[in-house]
């Protein structure tokens, strides 16, 4: 691409353009995506004294970073795997099913293209814990619904020297509310709705700043048809807006605004074993990079 300058003061060359803003979306990649994401019937629970284990593995590509809606130029590349540990155990209290549980990350990021000199990063991801808990448990009628509180402790690998971080060195509180309720025979509707609020970040950027983050909304829906009582095939769509970022005091003007979809299914291959997958994408984004591929696949196991 050829660019004619005007006399005047020095410009900045086009590589390092996009290289400052390459740094500026990345150093928040894992933030962009810190909504709850949920998978199809995720609320609807276990019977009390039930413990499950789950492994996800995520795959995610990004070619396309955005700013205030207009597509930023040149020709970056950033891609991530994360793979997922999580534990639950179902239990009554007080007459309300409950399901406290821990999740573990791990992340591997990686730039490319424009962006390579961003480099990558493996590491171990923020702790988080949760406890959905079910106010209304009715499978006579198919009706769900639960509110589940998720908090992150600030145990991620992270450093202000790095482009790429996959901890986020603050802690983070989300409340998400989800239903689950058939429509007729075996279609099923899932919405849920999340707010996460964020803690503060006082080692933000080479140069020590502080970041702090407005609250990130997210709303999800599902159609789910149930071929049997073991086999489903789904559809979703996502809208995440919030989520305003601020670096010493100065608004950086980047909600995220993304909306996305998705296509998938899950089974029973064993009586107690359940593999789910889905493909996905971005269909728009205001601020930050654009997801055009993810793959999500996910082992459940009951014990």
């Amino acid at each position: 691409m050829n660019m004619n300058l005007k006399s005047g003061p020095r410009f900045a060359s086009l590589r390092t353009v996009l290289f400052s803003i390459a740094v500026a979306l990345a150093m928040g990649v894992m933030a962009d995506a810190c909504a709850i994401d949920v998978d199809p019937a995720d609320y609807v629970p276990a019977p009390a004294g039930t413990t499950a284990g789950l492994l996800y593995q995520q795959h995610a590509e990004r070619d396309a970073s955005y700013s205030s809606g207009n597509r930023n130029p040149g020709n970056p590349l950033l891609t991530s795997d994360v793979t997922i540990l999580r534990l639950v155990h179902y239990m009554n209290i007080g007459g309300y099913t409950v399901g406290p549980q821990v999740l573990l990350p791990f992340a591997s990021l990686r730039s490319g293209r424009d962006i390579k000199a961003l480099g990558s990063e493996n590491a171990l991801g923020d702790l988080i814990l949760a406890a959905p808990v079910w106010l209304v448990n009715d499978p006579a009628k198919s009706t769900f619904f639960a509110v589940a509180p998720y908090l992150y402790l600030p145990t991620g690998s992270y450093s202000d020297s790095r482009a790429l971080n996959v901890g986020e060195n603050r802690w983070k509180f989300d409340l998400q509310a989800g239903l689950v309720q058939r429509i007729s025979g075996p279609l099923y509707l899932d919405l849920t709705g999340d707010v996460m609020v964020f803690g503060k970040n006082n080692d933000y950027g080479s140069g020590r700043g502080s970041m702090r983050q407005a609250p990130l909304y997210q709303l999800q829906s599902y159609l789910r048809y149930q071929f049997s009582a073991t086999t489903n095939a789904t559809a979703g769509l996502s809208r995440t807006w919030g989520g305003e970022t601020r670096v010493n005091g100065v608004d950086n003007h980047d909600q995220p605004n993304q909306l996305k979809i998705s296509f998938g299914g899950s089974t029973f291959v064993a009586a107690k074993t359940q593999i789910m997958g889905s493909i996905g994408r971005d269909l728009s984004v205001d601020n930050g990079f654009k997801e055009n591929f993810r793959l999500n696949l996910r082992l459940l196991q009951i014990f």
